[in-house]
């Protein structure tokens, strides 16, 4: 399952989490241009479990060389699509957890996520001598904290069948739920003196996000973060919304609500909404008049429900204005 985009938007824009991206980027970049150094790069700052258990080995190194791989590895990866995929992943998940925790306590709770993934990988792997790199312990620590936030989010998630793509939304404590199942039972599956995925990583980062987001939650918001929200709360509403229409018990007309803001209403705007039908969603654009007022409402025609005989009703989405 492929996860394509969740339904909330978060209020402010996700600098920290554009940044982590960013970084990881330059970083890959770095990885390419070391060319036949590369596995001596990836030693030194990747977490290779026998520097630590070993008393001869660790000796070799310096305090900081054994403690500045936790949070170097977490931004090296093995391959084009081991970064694309942990990109994904915390484009789709990360900006809702950075909007409720503010953006320095989102910052710190991400290398938290990741250094605590990297401890539980070394207690689980103790005599391994291949480095683990890759930002799937943190991200992870994210898609536990989203979880216990937004349990009933709904997941556009792309599903491949046989030949058949097919694009459903899933409840987030579902598409979340499976995902741990599936590391649980690869792990199990996976003798550790074998290399590649670090599915122990994985699930230490998993439980880390969800036992310590609710206490980050009750952290105080710094002052420097509160004075960067100020410059990163997003100006317009979503440009994709999903509508959630309701209609009389008998009648075909579906009736809904659209979100803008002042600035959309006075000068006009577009919007790309869904309207549930089962799995599948009808997605159409809507173009919303200047000098457009609250309570306004719009008439979308013959996209209601349709009857026995044939007849179609309309839909009707009422304009809500927001003040941000």
């Amino acid at each position: 399952m492929i996860p394509l985009r969740d339904a909330i938007r978060s209020k402010t824009f996700p600098v920290v989490n554009v940044l982590i991206i960013a970084a990881n980027g330059l970083a890959f970049l770095w990885q390419l241009s070391q060319g036949p150094h590369l596995k001596e790069a990836l030693l030194l700052y990747g977490i290779v479990p026998i520097r630590y258990s070993d008393p001869g080995l660790s000796a070799q190194f310096t305090a900081f060389e054994q403690v500045f791989p936790f949070v170097a590895s977490m931004f090296l990866h093995g391959g084009f699509f081991h970064i694309l995929g942990n990109m994904w992943f915390l484009y789709i998940f990360g900006d809702n957890v950075e909007d409720r925790l503010g953006h320095t306590r989102y910052l710190i709770f991400y290398l938290l996520c990741g250094v605590a993934a990297g401890l539980i990988h070394l207690y689980t792997h103790l005599d391994s001598r291949l480095p683990t790199i890759g930002a799937s312990g943190a991200i992870s620590g994210i898609m536990g904290a989203y979880l216990l936030l937004y349990p009933r989010s709904r997941i556009l998630t792309l599903i491949p069948i046989f030949f058949f793509l097919h694009f459903v939304e899933i409840p987030a404590f579902i598409f979340l739920g499976y995902w741990l199942f599936i590391q649980i039972f690869s792990a199990s599956l996976t003798p550790k003196n074998v290399g590649g995925i670090a599915w122990w990583a994985h699930i230490g980062g998993f439980v880390v996000g969800l036992v310590f987001i609710k206490l980050f939650d009750l952290i105080p918001r710094m002052g420097m973060a509160q004075g960067l929200r100020h410059y990163t709360d997003r100006k317009s509403t979503p440009r994709l919304q999903t509508i959630l229409p309701q209609s009389p018990p008998e009648g075909l007309d579906l009736y809904g609500q659209i979100m803008i803001t002042p600035k959309e209403a006075l000068h006009g705007t577009r919007k790309w909404i869904a309207i549930p039908g089962g799995l599948k969603k009808r997605n159409l654009i809507v173009t919303i008049p200047p000098g457009v007022r609250e309570g306004t409402r719009l008439r979308l025609k013959r996209l209601g429900r349709l009857d026995r005989e044939g007849n179609r009703g309309d839909v009707y989405l009422e304009v809500r204005i927001l003040d941000h």
